[in-house]
């Protein structure tokens, strides 16, 4: 029996929680979180307000960080130090220079498992997306478009200040909102060659992160790649993404992949299992990653989201930040 821990008990613990609770080789023994008005707020765990002191006290085979993007990589090096399998929430870190760092760490003790919360990799209808990719059916991949336009009003911002400010979040819509989209798209994509970026402010909302961000992506396979993303839309739509391949053209949006026909019209191909409730966004894919994880430290396997994958997704921010400012194509480097 795993005996796991969970750090920060915000929204997303909320989705981790049942998760943990639900596998069968799994007890929740610990949880923490700086606000002691938490305690009791998770029936049966001890509760702790300093996650060192969990550490120490609790013989933890698995702790779960679900904290801002700004504790992601402290929280984690701890753990790993500790010798504690880590399971972390998204993004990897809070820019691409810590995330480096986390990939140095992950290389420097190959005994611990760092597993990234990338869940929308499991989605029924990515998998299937992936598996006509690399089927060759339908011959390479031409180009891929990533549209996510949704709405976060100002009060948003204010109920947890830290979203809304660079130095605690890493960033706006890219690194909260499309970081699974962009994710995605390099996923089917494969290594980028270059980026060219542009980030902007739709909203008067008087922060330093960006609401809205678009970019072209050149793939190192010749494959061209559109995104566009932004926080100032009046609700949030279904996100898109479209893969164009030499034989064909698949759309995963509102959970369901679809193959248009040479007649326009279009056949479900899959339909992702969903959420219920205001937070189906999230999709049903963290508890399989949950499961797929467990797994892999019981039988000490690696078929997990490692923090070297979740990186790629990092630079790809830094560069369209890098290009925005500069007004200039980046020439990408990507972790191999």
């Amino acid at each position: 029996m795993l005996k796991i821990g969970v750090i920060g008990l915000g929204d997303i613990s909320k989705i981790h929680i049942p998760a943990i609770q639900s596998n069968p080789n799994a007890e929740l023994v610990a949880v923490c979180d700086i606000d002691p008005t938490m305690e009791g707020m998770v029936e049966g765990p001890s509760f702790y307000t300093e996650y060192r002191e969990m550490l120490e006290q609790e013989a933890l085979d698995c702790v779960h960080i679900c904290l801002p993007h700004h504790l992601h990589y402290t929280a984690t090096k701890v753990c790993v130090e500790k010798g504690v399998h880590v399971f972390q929430e998204k993004p990897l870190a809070l820019n691409a220079e810590e995330g480096r760092l986390l990939v140095e760490l992950e290389a420097q003790h190959p005994e611990i498992k760092i597993g990234i919360s990338l869940q929308n990799r499991r989605n029924e209808t990515v998998e299937k997306l992936l598996e006509l990719a690399e089927g060759g059916e339908y011959g390479q991949v031409m180009g891929i478009k990533g549209i996510v336009a949704w709405f976060r009003p100002k009060e948003y911002y204010g109920i947890k200040p830290w979203r809304g400010q660079m130095k605690y979040a890493g960033g706006g819509v890219m690194i909260n909102q499309a970081l699974h989209t962009m994710d995605l798209m390099q996923l089917v994509g494969g290594d980028i060659k270059k980026i060219k970026g542009s980030i902007d402010n739709l909203l008067d909302y008087g922060l330093d992160i960006e609401d809205t961000a678009s970019a072209r992506i050149e793939f190192v396979n010749g494959a061209k790649g559109l995104l566009f993303a932004t926080n100032a839309n009046s609700e949030n739509s279904s996100i898109e993404l479209e893969v164009l391949f030499e034989k064909g053209k698949f759309t995963i949006k509102d959970s369901i992949l679809l193959e248009t026909l040479s007649d326009g019209t279009q056949r479900i191909v899959e339909e992702d299992q969903k959420l219920p409730g205001t937070k189906f966004y999230y999709g049903a894919s963290h508890l399989k990653l949950i499961n797929e994880f467990y797994e892999c430290i019981r039988q000490n396997t690696d078929r997990y989201i490692h923090a070297k994958e979740a990186q790629v997704s990092m630079e790809m921010i830094e560069a369209i930040r890098e290009s925005s400012e500069s007004r200039k194509e980046i020439t990408m480097e990507v972790y191999q």
